[in-house]
């Protein structure tokens, strides 16, 4: 009875200091950000075919080199924080997340040395994606080879 008291009064806590968003201006920053990184893209996939005469499928692997580059760039000198910040899932939901997501540790953690910080660290929020991804893609595989 004790402990169902103390993580009410626990929650209350946590419910008061959390800060609170407004929903349609929140979605409406993250929708306008994240379809600007998307024009960004298809300008840096067009630019590619035009310019240099690359293939479609070649110019859509130009263009999201340059996002995640272009991504971790902004993330080291201080920039895509304060874009994730006004944007939310607007700027994690493209690659350009992604690529925040292993850039980030790494910058964080380049302190404790290659090893143990930055090769140790770099894929610590990233790395389940990968794995559930590549899980993921196996036993689709499997399923389709099977039916």
């Amino acid at each position: 009875m004790e402990d169902n008291i103390r993580n009410a009064r626990y929650n209350a806590y946590v419910e008061s200091k959390m800060a609170k968003t407004k929903p349609w201006p929140t979605l409406f920053r993250a929708f306008w950000v994240g379809g600007l990184i998307c024009i960004l893209g298809e300008v840096i996939k067009d630019c590619s075919i035009m310019w240099f005469g690359v293939d479609e499928t070649s110019a859509g692997t130009w263009e999201l080199i340059v996002l995640i580059v272009l991504a971790a760039f902004l993330t080291g000198i201080g920039v895509f924080d304060k874009i994730g910040a006004y944007a939310g899932a607007g700027t994690i939901v493209p690659i350009t997340g992604f690529s925040n997501s292993i850039a980030s540790p790494a910058i964080e953690f380049k302190r404790e040395g290659v090893i143990f910080g930055l090769m140790a660290k770099m894929f610590i929020i990233a790395g389940p994606v990968i794995v559930s991804g590549v899980c993921a893609s196996i036993l689709v595989g499997l399923i389709h080879y099977i039916l």
